[in-house]
């Protein structure tokens, strides 16, 4: 099993443009996330990006790197671009988030454990939910899973709803779990949910991957219990130099 690692990286952000090349600890966060995925059971590392200066920037540290469509909604379609320039055969795609600068390699092998079972269309991991604070922010969604460990619903609100318990008492009655924002993809499968519309789903909750369960398809979980450090912001730069 050949798996490609692509991480999208685009120049262009609302909220910290040139995101990619700022300096954590005097390497650039691209690079850090580079270097990190090369340490995980990839045959290759891609990183897929919409800008020159990011390209020639991972070419002058040794790194793999295409240019890809400015068009581009979503970092899955951007893989899949990057996935089409490449003339070696994968049989999976793993899409490493291009903003988390201290990912674990161990997440990323966990990920490739799960897509060994050649029946796995997609995966993805999920973490255990400990505070009200995170159960209760938007800006992390929650899923719920079958008895497989199938993903059977993400949402931005808290889920599952415990009726007839006080919000506040939530996490001692239930275990819930957040979103973490690494996907594994078969390559057939990649280039089949490039192809579908945005469903009424994804268009209520901002979240792509609803629109793939939407058409049928099947997302399966597994669970890490190491925590991410991501890049939104430049106050979010303070929050890993103190980190690093």
């Amino acid at each position: 099993m050949r798996i490609l690692g692509i991480i999208p990286a685009r120049f262009a952000s609302t909220r910290f443009p040139g995101k990619p090349l700022t300096d954590i600890g005097g390497k650039t966060m691209i690079q850090r996330v580079y270097e990190q995925a090369g340490k995980a059971n990839l045959q290759k590392v891609v990183v897929a990006t919409d800008d020159a200066r990011i390209l020639e920037h991972v070419k002058s540290f040794g790194g793999n790197a295409v240019i890809t469509s400015e068009n581009h909604e979503s970092g899955t379609d951007r893989c899949f671009e990057a996935y089409q320039q490449n003339d070696e055969d994968f049989d999976f795609v793993i899409n490493i988030q291009g903003d988390e600068p201290f990912i674990h390699p161990e997440q990323i092998n966990l990920l490739a454990n799960v897509l060994q079972d050649n029946t796995v269309q997609l995966a993805t991991l999920i973490k255990k939910i400990h505070s009200t604070e995170e159960l209760q922010n938007p800006n992390l969604p929650k899923v719920v899973t079958d008895a497989r460990g199938q993903a059977l619903l993400f949402s931005r609100q808290t889920i599952p709803f415990l009726r007839n318990v006080p919000e506040k008492d939530w996490l001692l009655h239930h275990t819930f779990y957040k979103h973490i924002g690494i996907y594994g993809y078969r390559t057939d499968i990649l280039e089949q949910i490039t192809q579908l519309p945005i469903g009424t789903l994804e268009k209520a909750e901002s979240l792509e991957q609803l629109r793939w369960l939407e058409n049928g398809f099947k997302i399966m979980t597994a669970i890490t219990d190491l925590e991410n450090i991501g890049i939104d912001t430049p106050e979010d730069v303070e929050k890993a130099m103190r980190f690093l």
